[in-house]
């Protein structure tokens, strides 16, 4: 009775061992390598690229892109039509539009080096976290610099090409000779208008990667899928420790 006892205890042990043996094998089975969680991110992040660099070619229609005026437009729209200048507020608008669509064409090559030089110490950061926007946070520090020196020349060419420049400097001039008024604005709206569609581009890219991080239909292919998921499931043993 006793070594029947014995064998019964010791089938259990071994089968309780085997398990957590297949259970550790297919936890390293489905683990991605390094070379998968750089290649998965990559794929994931060119893929909110992409969505980006598309919805840049009619920045009009997209709030998050279009442009908009400083601080303060509607004060500015109301005194130019006051001035008897409403009717240039919209070709204004699409001028500026025009010089936003223009740039995208500058920023790809930019995102996409940024991309290519992440190495595996980038790729654990931005992979593994409950930061829903790490990988838009990497790219602010690494492109914002390159991304408005190369936004600077070709919006303000397409605003001086336009006459947009002429428009805005008219109604700037109203604005900032109006008596007794401390309001003013810039005559040059050029720095605006680049840092506006820089972060707009950001703030594309951000929403795009929240969607990835957090929804399952976002992870397109085979190798998303493995990477997030095992993100995923790190992210829960982190959150039990």
């Amino acid at each position: 009775m006793k070594i029947k006892s014995l064998i019964v205890g010791l089938f259990c042990l071994l089968t309780i061992t085997s398990c957590d043996t297949l259970k550790q094998i297919g936890s390293d089975l489905l683990k991605p390598s390094n070379l998968e969680m750089a290649l998965g991110l990559k794929e994931a992040l060119n893929q909110g690229l992409f969505k980006t660099f598309d919805a840049y070619s009619n920045p009009a229609s997209n709030p998050a892109l279009a442009f908009a005026f400083p601080n303060d437009a509607q004060k500015i729209i109301n005194l130019a039509n006051q001035a008897g200048l409403g009717s240039i507020i919209k070709p204004i608008n699409d001028k500026f539009n025009k010089a936003i669509a223009n740039s995208f064409s500058a920023a790809k090559p930019i995102f996409l080096n940024a991309v290519k030089s992440m190495n595996i110490s980038d790729v654990a950061n931005i992979l593994i976290t409950d930061n829903t926007h790490a990988a838009t946070d990497y790219f602010r520090t690494t492109t914002n610099t390159a991304l408005m020196n190369a936004f600077r020349p070709i919006i303000d060419s397409t605003i001086n090409v336009e006459g947009a420049n002429k428009e805005w400097k008219k109604i700037a001039s109203i604005v900032n000779n109006i008596p007794f008024s401390s309001f003013k604005v810039e005559n040059s709206l050029t720095d605006f208008v680049a840092a506006r569609a820089v972060e707009g581009m950001y703030n594309m890219v951000a929403e795009e990667e929240k969607n990835i991080r957090t929804n399952l239909n976002f992870r397109k292919s085979d190798l998303t899928k493995k990477v997030f998921n095992y993100a995923d499931e790190e992210l829960k043993k982190r959150a039990v420790k």
